[in-house]
């Protein structure tokens, strides 16, 4: 083979291998950025390696090979749906919940739900949570009294569903953004809420006039247990006692003239006349 002939096929051999570098450079060699998780699927050997997460950096894999990539940052869903009271009416709610999957267990999630994990398991076990718990309580409850009771059992029960080994989801939050009510049973509830508190209202008032009432009871029938025992304390010679020193520090006054007379019926001095 000639010089010629041999730099021609040397040439075309580069540029084979560079084609080939071109066509599978981009699926061997894979860059996870902040917040993502990566599993391999090895085609011709063991399949998914679930047991072994890439983390975020830069990663060479097998050209046959395929890395799949899940972003296990918290994210976001928001539901409006129509469940039905303990009653049977209906009621509408629309709900937001924050989540992400655990990172390390993302071959698993992929094994049974793949990347669509979202509206195939998030969102219905959101929603059943929501029916469930909402169809525990009346339209009333949900609406006005027991709305964080509500809240607080739709949270407890749909983070215990995702957070099991079969489904790997930590669910950060859950908020009931709003209800609605058909009109005329959302004007009875607001009658009613708005009549008992009227009726509290009045209680109180009753309440505090009664207790003002006994408080004004008791404070009259003590004093007249203290006058009784003062009436029944004043003998004819305790009030001539008094009525005696009475008079002597009358008597002592620089400002006073006594004139003191005879005796009154009582035997008690008489005093005539002062300046």
């Amino acid at each position: 083979m000639d010089t010629k002939n041999i730099k021609s096929t040397v040439l075309i051999a580069i540029g084979v291998v560079v084609v080939i570098l071109l066509l599978v450079g981009s699926s061997a060699f894979i860059t996870l950025k902040p917040g993502e998780r990566g599993v391999i699927f090895r085609k011709f050997t063991t399949g998914l390696d679930k047991e072994n997460v890439k983390t975020e950096g830069f990663h060479i894999i097998a050209p046959w090979n395929r890395m799949i990539v899940y972003d296990v940052r918290e994210q976001q869903v928001e539901e409006s749906l129509d469940v039905l009271d303990k009653n049977g009416l209906s009621v509408s709610v629309d709900v937001t919940m924050r989540f992400n999957p655990f990172p390390q267990e993302i071959g698993t999630l992929h094994e049974r739900f793949g990347k669509d994990y979202i509206r195939k398991l998030v969102i219905p076990e959101m929603r059943s949570s929501v029916r469930q718990v909402m169809g525990r309580y009346t339209a009333e409850g949900i609406y006005s009294t027991m709305r964080q009771e509500v809240e607080t059992a739709i949270i407890t029960e749909t983070r215990q569903t995702l957070k099991t080994k079969k489904n790997n989801i930590e669910m950060s939050a859950l908020l009931i953004r709003s209800i609605k009510l058909p009109t005329k049973i959302k004007e009875a509830i607001e009658f009613k809420l708005e009549e008992e508190q009227k009726a509290l209202a009045y209680e109180y008032r009753l309440d505090r006039e009664q207790s003002e009432a006994e408080r004004k009871r008791i404070a009259a029938e003590g004093e007249a247990r203290a006058n009784k025992i003062i009436n029944n304390s004043l003998t004819p010679e305790l009030l001539r006692m008094r009525g005696i020193e009475a008079t002597i520090e009358l008597s002592k006054s620089p400002n006073s003239k006594v004139v003191v007379i005879g005796s009154g019926d009582s035997g008690m001095p008489l005093i005539l006349g002062n300046n």
